[in-house]
């Protein structure tokens, strides 16, 4: 099993279109996916770790795959569209990691 994981740095000067995410472009990329998707979760975040610290990160998804190759045969045909998508929500570049899970 692989994880793919997007994290949208927060940023004062770049909101982040949490409604818009969550109901426009989650589902879009869920269909897309279609059967090589296992599971996508998604963490809105609220603070750091500090008292009073705002979160590093807006908002971060991971989307589980089988296999490497599933993701990209899953993300591959779709990257331009699902990216494109991405000034909705952000104005930010995210972080992508993809890993494997050992847990």
């Amino acid at each position: 099993m692989i994880k793919v994981t997007v994290m949208w740095p927060n940023s004062e000067e770049a909101a982040f279109n949490h409604d818009y995410y969550l109901e426009n472009h989650i589902p879009m990329a869920v269909e897309l996916f279609g059967e090589q998707l296992k599971k996508v979760e998604v963490d809105r975040g609220i603070a750091g770790l500090g008292p009073g610290s705002p979160p590093p990160y807006a908002a971060i998804t991971q989307f589980h795959f089988e296999s490497l190759e599933a993701f990209q045969s899953a993300f591959g045909p779709h990257a331009a569209r699902i990216t494109e998508d991405q000034p909705n929500f952000s104005a930010n570049d995210p972080v992508v990691q993809v890993s494997e899970v050992v847990r």
